[in-house]
């Protein structure tokens, strides 16, 4: 009696094994990345925001926000979170010399 009970909870433990490896690992990895992409924000990346605008970060401020241009002149204060991607990115600064 007892083995049949263990028997009917190994297909559920086998379904949410491939339910984690499946959907929710690859999320918690992509959301990792954003979160790293987002942290290295600099002056001068080139970002596509979530709304699908793309601008050059001029400045990045506290409160996770940044000011970002549209195009010369036009500048719009966006939340870090809202960058999709990341277009091309500057070269840190050399502080060597």
């Amino acid at each position: 009696m007892e083995g049949s009970a263990i028997a009917q909870f190994i297909p559920l433990i086998l379904i949410f094994a491939i339910m984690y490896f499946l959907l929710i690992r690859p999320q918690q990895k992509k959301l990792k990345d954003h979160q790293k992409m987002v942290q290295s924000l600099r002056r001068g990346d080139q970002v596509v925001t979530q709304g699908g605008l793309i601008g050059k970060v001029v400045k990045v401020k506290e409160n996770n926000e940044l000011d970002v241009e549209l195009a010369e002149g036009v500048k719009v204060r966006v939340v870090q979170n809202t960058v999709a991607q990341v277009l091309s990115k500057t070269e840190p600064a050399n502080t060597d010399a």
